[in-house]
């Protein structure tokens, strides 16, 4: 399920770049361009060739920082890219070193999520809260609180995730799976008009997401 989720997370914001189909020119792009095309390869299901965009950006920010170690924008790409090669201890090594030079809340939320693929609970909260608090508008505010909601979720505590939820969906309305976590703590809690109307909302932008229709039913029924 988490590496299902992980694929949510695809954030389509920058331009396109050219796609070497066999042997890129990477003489052409920095470490963020890289990042950006291989999350664009990844997004389309070429993720061998996703990789090596990945590893070429991984291979300049380590360079820049061996050139300036307190160059902040090289250890966020880097953290970026480590996370979409799924090496999230590799992420907690790298954004604890950069936050010991300074306080990056782009590093700060990125480390809430690896801590979340890792298992560990406790400092995905730590982290992501601290993101909320510093940032509640931020770019990553959404994505924040809907990992907070996801902590509460499987710790059983519905009303905590449905209020972390509520916030992740009213910032980011246009997410089924978002609606569809909302619908289902919802119900988890007894609360079936609620659940059925965040199961509806899923619906309308996934009218085949069979777990909603599924929930959807199910509260329906039970009135």
């Amino acid at each position: 399920m988490k590496h299902i989720l992980f694929f949510c997370f695809l954030v389509i914001l920058s331009p396109a770049f050219p796609v070497a189909a066999q042997s890129p020119d990477f003489s052409r792009y920095d470490a963020l361009q890289n990042y950006r095309t291989g999350r664009d390869l990844e997004a389309r299901n070429r993720g061998e060739e996703a990789e090596r965009y990945y590893a070429e950006a991984v291979r300049i920010c380590q360079n820049e920082i061996a050139r300036n170690s307190a160059n902040m924008d090289s250890y966020t790409v880097l953290t970026w890219t480590l996370q979409r090669q799924r090496k999230y201890s590799e992420v907690i090594v790298w954004g604890s070193r950069a936050l010991q030079i300074q306080t990056d809340l782009r590093i700060v939320e990125i480390m809430g999520e690896a801590y979340f693929y890792l298992d560990n609970h406790p400092e995905t909260l730590r982290f992501m809260q601290r993101y909320v608090n510093a940032r509640p508008q931020g770019d990553r505010a959404s994505v924040a609180y809907f990992f907070i909601g996801e902590v509460y979720r499987i710790a059983g505590k519905w009303r905590h995730a449905d209020i972390a939820y509520t916030t992740a969906v009213r910032l980011e309305p246009g997410s089924a799976l978002w609606w569809f976590r909302l619908g289902s703590v919802r119900e988890s809690a007894g609360e079936n008009v609620p659940a059925a109307e965040a199961y509806e909302r899923a619906l309308r932008l996934n009218p085949n997401y069979r777990e909603v229709i599924e929930g959807l039913a199910r509260v329906r029924a039970a009135g």
